[in-house]
């Protein structure tokens, strides 16, 4: 039953849509990493939260699935000099969500 709902849901909205949901942690994650390149521990910073698998499960790793940002070190996860950028899919969404200047 889950699986033709799902087909459903394809078939109604697109397959891009469904797949390329940004959840509100990943979309704040996005607009805080901007242009920059930032450690995990710069990036909490920024994002204001302390508890380190909160962030992990809620914003790094939903992102880096979704293909919106990526390792600098891929070959290194745990590297300690490990930073994180936007993809090019991350630049997409962040320069068509952004609101035209005035």
């Amino acid at each position: 039953m889950l699986k033709a709902l799902l087909d459903a849901m394809r078939k109604t909205v697109g397959t891009d849509q469904v797949s390329d949901y940004v959840t509100d942690q990943v979309a704040l994650l996005l607009e805080t990493l901007g242009s920059k390149e930032l450690s995990g521990i710069n990036l909490m910073k920024a994002l204001q939260l302390s508890h380190r698998p909160t962030f992990r499960q809620n914003y790094l790793n939903p992102a880096l699935n979704g293909g919106w940002i990526e390792r600098t070190q891929p070959d290194s996860p745990r590297s300690h000099t490990q930073r994180y950028r936007l993809t090019r899919k991350g630049r997409r969404w962040l320069r068509d969500v952004e609101p035209a200047p005035f």
